[in-house]
């Protein structure tokens, strides 16, 4: 299967939105992804577009200093297990680390193994705990920390030059 990591854009959002309410039992309110797109200069707003056109993925990471920090990350249901997720998060956090990051941290449901096993790939490590963090059945959130994207898989990947900016 083909397909691109881009920029997100306010035409995608209809798209991303079905992503997020198909893949999370609390999905975030479109006005939210808009924020993140329009209004908030920490976030870098990213797709994954198949060959027809379609948004098959997304992900909102926000850079804040030397820090990203993963936001939300989906595949459309149909599009799972075939390296979605895999290339947003590794396209995300390379250019991150390009515009300064030096560590990545996310939160993941607990019951969420395949998510903390992608995760565990690219060397992120379990550094903590919140209970209760999900309000929908009080499920504890993993917190998982990269420590460096200087380390051995990040530090030899580059950004390829056609895929741009993702800044909001």
């Amino acid at each position: 299967m083909k397909f691109r990591v881009r920029k997100m854009t306010t035409d995608d959002l209809e798209q991303v939105i079905a992503i997020d309410r198909a893949s999370f039992s609390l999905p975030w309110p479109e006005r939210s992804f808009r924020f993140e797109l329009t209004d908030n200069p920490a976030a870098r707003c990213w797709v994954a577009e198949g060959e027809d056109g379609a948004v098959i993925g997304m992900l909102v990471l926000w850079l804040i200093v030397d820090e990203a920090h993963i936001a939300t990350i989906a595949t459309k249901p149909e599009y799972r297990r075939q390296g979605v997720a895999q290339e947003l998060l590794v396209s995300a956090l390379i250019f991150a680390r390009d515009e300064g990051a030096k560590t990545a941290f996310l939160e993941v449901r607990e019951n969420n193994v395949a998510a903390q096993s992608m995760y565990r790939k690219y060397g992120f490590v379990e550094t903590g705990r919140r209970p209760h963090y999900y309000k929908d059945n009080d499920e504890d959130a993993i917190l998982m920390t990269l420590t460096s994207l200087q380390g051995a898989f990040f530090a030899t990947k580059q950004s390829p030059p056609s895929w741009g900016n993702a800044s909001g």
